[in-house]
């Protein structure tokens, strides 16, 4: 719709968030097998041997078998395959909460992250405060099976200037047991790392931080 401008926000970082931090793993990945030995990449390190029974950097090899590794990572149970994409430990461990409430910490960058869902699929967001809507890119729109063409064209005001994207409702956003219906968002001409949860699903709730946390109530 002509004339209609979203804003799209976040820091500078965006593209290059750090992964480490040195209290559990962001991401692990199975780069080989060396006997009974996983070869883990743990945050985009160098390859660790890790010999099944064994633990390293919370991360707690039950056993190896046919070109995949069962682990643990921060206490829930993964499959690791090689040449797949590396699990994302915040995907296992979802805040859990019965009460409206969602509870997130900040990763070692400052930056809010949660795995969550999208129309029943699931994805990853980045809290982003200065973001008009939920948005999200053409390849994370395309995996989630959202037929953005049918949207409605807009101009975008991003930190590299206007762009363009489709305005669209999304049947539901998820985090933890919290779900909103029928949420405004945006999918952008550009591809972007992750979802951005915007002001469409951030203004359901009150929100307060400290230090480190972060919580949203659900405004009844």
């Amino acid at each position: 719709m002509p004339g209609l401008l979203v804003a799209l926000c976040c820091s500078a970082g965006f593209a290059a968030l750090a992964q480490d931090t040195a209290d559990a793993p962001r991401s692990v990945a199975l780069a080989g097998i060396l006997g009974d030995k996983a070869l883990l990449v743990i945050d985009g390190r160098a390859p660790k041997a890790v010999a099944a029974g064994s633990s390293y950097q919370q991360v707690q090899v039950i056993s190896v078998k046919d070109g995949q590794a069962q682990v643990r990572i921060a206490g829930v149970a993964h499959s690791l395959r090689m040449g797949e994409s590396p699990v994302s430990v915040s995907d296992a461990a979802l805040p859990v909460s019965n009460t409206g409430r969602i509870v997130l910490s900040a990763d070692a960058t400052g930056h809010f992250m949660t795995a969550g869902m999208i129309n029943g699929k699931s994805t990853r967001f980045m809290v982003d405060t200065g973001a008009t809507t939920v948005s999200l890119g053409v390849s994370e729109a395309r995996k989630l099976g959202i037929d953005y063409s049918k949207g409605r064209a807009v101009r975008m005001g991003t930190a590299n200037g206007v762009g363009h994207g489709w305005y669209l409702k999304l049947n539901s956003v998820r985090i933890s047991d919290v779900e909103l219906r029928n949420v405004d968002a945006v999918v952008t001409s550009s591809d972007m790392p992750f979802v951005l949860l915007g002001n469409s699903f951030l203004n359901a709730f009150e929100m307060k931080r400290a230090g480190p946390q972060m919580t949203l109530d659900r405004i009844k």
